[in-house]
């Protein structure tokens, strides 16, 4: 086998976080200049001047702003002109694909500087929006098209009950895979606190973390009034944390270049390979919800990479919007519970900036490795458990040049099973495949969302009423999953299908 040139061998140079805590609202710095930031730290980092050079420049997509060409207007700041200039679509993964995307950008020989970096300011965005006060930023792009998100993707019976949206989708895949492993609510309960307390002590040592505080698992599993049930099981602080202002960025060269510019050798960390795929966005047509195949094939593809063993790796990062994910991930990767998932802190503690966690933890990562330990495991989520990127790290240079085809898509498909009709109208028996119970602010039950299969096997959603208690208490059973019991469909004056136990 051929030596892979160096000018072809991609490697990670420089990383750069900002975390913005203003103390007059007006002076909160815009996503933009916290881009900006965030890249001319990670230039600093590398001990290079390289951002002038930038041949491809990704910007992952932020909510908390709109801007026109965001991507242009970044470059334009930093002098660059690079030929790849994007600002791509929502989606947790994103950070990761676009730095294994920029990664085989230099492997083919396209360019030879490559930056990926996001940020939000949702924190001074709101303060200022509840304050009444104009923010002196660029101004803000109300021609540009919003981004699209959940319920554009979703049937109308799934944005009619509510469960279009993160936090209240989600849940129906907690449900449905502790059921599938033979857990109790409680005993899942449990091992949900457990690893997002060690998500909590992570961020604590993280110095460009929001939150830096200890937090037992009893203390983010017991609902409180400061810590409200939002969406059954899950806890406010089992949940997201978007109210926050950072940026962070990588800077990425070929090793050639790293090297003609005087990089550190011990500054250099190389991308390995890594895998992708995704369910559909519709989250209601999929055949079901105790695994998820493009999960599985994406870490089954990552371990095979470092010879199919998920314990080499020395350090992980599993996506971390919800338990369940974090939890279906480690059980692949055939970690224990007393796994270490993160190496940044996890979107409750560190902070969710949306769709830019994964820079962070990227970065965080690059910093891991840096300090000891030979591989590291970046695993990325979007949407609703539906798209999948994983991409392996490491301080040894590669044996082989990079992948450039590393979809998994077909794995993933041919895993998948029947898939059940849809449908809104069913009467009879319906059992449960999962379910959820949607609080309010105030910590009252709005109402409960079933999800069943009807006597045909047809897939449905059905409402349970707050007045419901007896339905209620049956769906919050802790000791025993309510996940395969059979209940009454019935029909209501206003056409939603209701659920009711047995």
């Amino acid at each position: 086998m051929s030596k892979t040139p160096e000018d072809r061998i991609p490697v990670i140079v420089g990383v750069g976080e900002i975390v913005d805590r203003p103390k007059d609202i007006a002076a909160g710095l815009e996503p933009l200049a916290l881009l900006e930031q965030a890249l001319k730290r990670a230039e600093a980092d590398s001990g290079a001047k390289l951002l002038g050079e930038l041949g491809s420049l990704d910007v992952v997509n932020f909510l908390s702003w709109r801007y026109r060409d965001p991507e242009k207007q970044l470059a334009e700041r930093l002098g660059a002109k690079p030929a790849h200039c994007y600002y791509g679509p929502v989606g947790g993964e994103s950070p990761i694909r676009y730095l294994h995307e920029a990664a085989k950008r230099i492997a083919r020989g396209e360019c030879s500087v490559a930056a990926v970096c996001g940020a939000e300011a949702q924190s001074t965005a709101t303060k200022a929006q509840r304050a009444g006060i104009d923010l002196p930023w660029t101004p803000f792009a109300h021609d540009v098209e919003e981004p699209k998100r959940g319920a554009a993707f979703q049937k109308p019976m799934a944005v009619a009950l509510g469960v279009f949206r993160p936090i209240t989708v989600y849940p129906l895949y907690e449900s449905a895979t502790s059921a599938h492993w033979g857990q109790t609510p409680r005993e899942a309960l449990a091992e949900s606190g457990q690893l997002w307390s060690t998500y909590a002590r992570v961020a604590s040592e993280n110095p460009n973390s929001w939150l830096k505080k200890n937090f037992t698992p009893d203390e983010i599993t017991t609902p409180t009034p400061e810590n409200r049930l939002i969406a059954w099981p899950y806890t406010k602080l089992m949940v997201a944390n978007p109210t926050v202002n950072m940026g962070g960025a990588i800077l990425m060269t070929s090793l050639a270049k790293a090297r003609a510019a005087g990089v550190a050798e011990d500054k250099l960390i190389y991308p390995l390979g890594g895998a992708s795929a995704e369910e559909p966005r519709d989250y209601l047509v999929r055949d079901q919800f105790f695994e998820s195949h493009p999960q599985n094939a994406v870490l089954n593809a990552v371990m095979d990479l470092v010879g199919g063993d998920g314990k080499k790796f020395d350090a992980i990062e599993l996506y971390s919007c919800f338990p369940c994910v974090p939890k279906m991930a480690r059980r692949t990767l055939g970690l224990g519970p007393d796994v270490k998932p993160t190496v940044t802190g996890g979107l409750t503690f560190f902070g969710a900036p949306l769709n830019t966690y994964m820079t962070h933890a990227a970065c965080a990562m690059v910093r891991k490795l840096r300090e000891g330990g030979t591989l590291g495991l970046l695993y990325g989520q979007g949407g609703f458990v539906t798209k999948h990127h994983g991409l392996v790290l490491s301080r040894q240079a590669p044996k082989q040049a990079l992948a450039q085809d590393t979809s998994v898509q077909a794995e993933a498909d041919r895993r998948k099973g029947a898939v059940p009709e849809f449908v809104t109208e069913a009467t009879g028996k319906g059992k449960v495949e999962s379910f959820t119970v949607i609080y309010g602010g105030k910590g009252d039950v709005e109402h409960g969302v079933v999800m069943m299969r009807t006597a045909g096997d047809a897939r449905a959603l059905a409402r349970v009423p707050a007045h419901d208690s007896a339905t209620l208490a049956h769906l919050r059973n802790m000791e025993r999953t309510p996940v395969g019991s059979v209940g009454e469909i019935v029909t209501t004056g206003d056409g939603v299908l209701e659920w009711r136990a047995g």
